[in-house]
């Protein structure tokens, strides 16, 4: 059974992927779309998976400053190479991470980074993850995925490990 060009052309739209892996995808999932985005999904994962051992020294960071000059972030995102820290879907990552924690003010980057002390406290400790942890909390542009979700996408879709380092918020009158 062949796939046909445009679907596959469809399918590389949604998804960013390359025609090869659409076309592997649509076959493997006999023509059903959904089943064709899950199947490239997890293998976006899966690369994600085998590139976080990498080192990332190169990077960006990225500036935020919300309209009124009352707010601003900086973020920094590292990649493993600066030809990617140029990439403009690295670029609109970076920025789109800033924008989110702009918006949810997250205080940590990821659960391994909540003080200990800190979680004891606390009922829920599932709930305040989503809510505290950058890379547990739904991604505003699109609340069907985190913020990790996003990154690993772009991990998939570019080839190299990224991640992000660090960030500041900073809101005129509050200290923190």
């Amino acid at each position: 059974m062949g796939t046909s060009v445009d679907a596959i052309k469809e399918l590389r739209e949604m998804t960013s992927c390359g025609v090869i892996e659409c076309k592997k995808a649509l076959e493997e999932a006999k023509g059903d779309f959904d089943k064709a985005k899950k199947i490239l999904q997890q293998r976006g994962l899966e690369v994600a998976a085998k590139k976080s051992g990498r080192a990332a020294k190169e990077g960006r960071v990225e500036i935020y400053v919300h309209p009124g000059n009352k707010m601003a972030v900086m973020v920094e995102v590292n990649c493993e190479t600066d030809f990617v820290a140029r990439n403009t879907d690295f670029m609109r990552f970076a920025k789109d991470v800033a924008m989110h924690i702009a918006a949810m003010n997250p205080k940590y980057i990821k659960e391994e980074d909540v003080p200990a002390g800190v979680l004891e406290g606390v009922e829920d400790k599932k709930t305040f993850i989503k809510e505290q942890c950058l890379m547990s909390q739904a991604f505003v542009k699109d609340t069907s995925k985190t913020v990790q979700d996003y990154l690993n996408e772009i991990v998939a879709k570019i080839g190299e490990n990224m991640f992000v380092g660090r960030f500041a918020r900073y809101k005129v009158g509050q200290s923190e």
